[in-house]
């Protein structure tokens, strides 16, 4: 078959979008750039059945990974609510391992970083999945080095990405290493889509964050304090505020949040911070005092901690 071979490994009761994402990303190149692109994709069903379950959908794959002998340049895995079928299925894993020495990259969707762990793909490498099975993945794979707060994460050949919808931005940097920037911004805008969303970026915000929480004294108090980022935001402030002893409001926080009230509040400030280095010229200076920071390498700090990369480099990057 013509065209670079891209194949999509399907599991039992998949997230429809690990799957549909990365395909119409691809498809759609070859319609923006049909003299430059020619991605073929097939999806392959991880156990005999060829016929899967995807959401409340039922999907017809091209064929299951047992006969599947056709050339693979591109391998992903789609991920699934239900990874733990991961563990048990050993025909997958050595079919997994035979496939990605043989192709030119090989990678994940969601949780369909367990898959390619459970074969043994992840160990030695810098990896992410979805942020709310980060921590399990780090657990089960201790040698890998799981990366919660990314979008995608390449290391060599190996490309993971992070939660649903950033099957979408993975996809889009392959094409742009395939094809280049414009075919890659083409695709983005014909799918309504971010172009940079890259693993630069957080997969999660304050704002995300804000909505896990269900106790009332703790929502409010998050909201709080995205609207008054610049204030003197001290545990102890913060736990008067909310009419709770500091101990308490500490242990409640974090139960609620998953976080300790420090970093929801340095997660705030970056999250402002980036919005104003993407949107507008303003000074670093001008920015950390708007936003809380105590001054400009106090947020480098903090932006190195979050994303990886500091402000003026990240507005270099991300600069609309």
């Amino acid at each position: 078959m013509p065209g670079t071979q891209i194949a999509i490994v399907v599991p039992q009761h998949a997230q429809s979008l690990d799957i549909s994402g990365p395909l119409d990303a691809f498809l759609e190149a070859n319609r923006q750039a049909p003299t430059r692109c020619n991605y073929s994709v097939r999806l392959l069903s991880a156990g005999a059945d060829r016929s899967v379950t995807a959401g409340a959908m039922s999907i017809m794959t091209h064929g299951s990974i047992l006969e599947d002998e056709q050339p693979i340049d591109t391998l992903l895995v789609a991920g699934t609510p239900e990874y733990a079928q991961a563990y048990t299925e050993s025909a997958l894993h050595a079919w997994l391992r035979r496939r990605a020495s043989s192709s030119r990259r090989y990678g994940s969707v969601c949780t369909g970083a367990f898959f390619l762990g459970a074969a043994g793909l992840l160990d030695g490498f810098n990896v992410t999945t979805h942020w709310q099975h980060a921590a399990e993945l780090a657990e089960r794979f201790p040698a890998a080095n799981v990366v919660p707060d990314q979008i995608f994460v390449q290391d060599g050949a190996l490309w993971t990405s992070a939660g649903v919808t950033a099957g979408i931005d993975l996809a889009l940097k392959l094409i742009e290493e395939d094809h280049g920037h414009d075919v890659s911004l083409s695709v983005a805008r014909r799918l309504v889509v971010f172009l940079k969303r890259p693993g630069g970026q957080s997969q999660f915000s304050a704002h995300l964050a804000a909505q896990v929480a269900t106790e009332g004294r703790i929502q409010a108090i998050q909201r709080w304090i995205i609207d008054h980022l610049p204030l003197d935001l001290t545990v102890k402030t913060l736990a008067s505020r909310a009419a709770m002893s500091v101990r308490n409001f500490t242990r409640v926080f974090q139960e609620e949040a998953g976080m300790t009230p420090a970093d929801f509040v340095e997660m705030a400030r970056v999250d402002s911070a980036r919005r104003l280095l993407e949107d507008t010229d303003k000074p670093l200076q001008r920015v950390a005092s708007s936003c809380g920071f105590a001054n400009p390498d106090v947020m480098r700090r903090a932006f190195l901690r979050r994303i990886g990369t500091g402000p003026s480099e990240y507005r270099e990057r991300f600069r609309g």
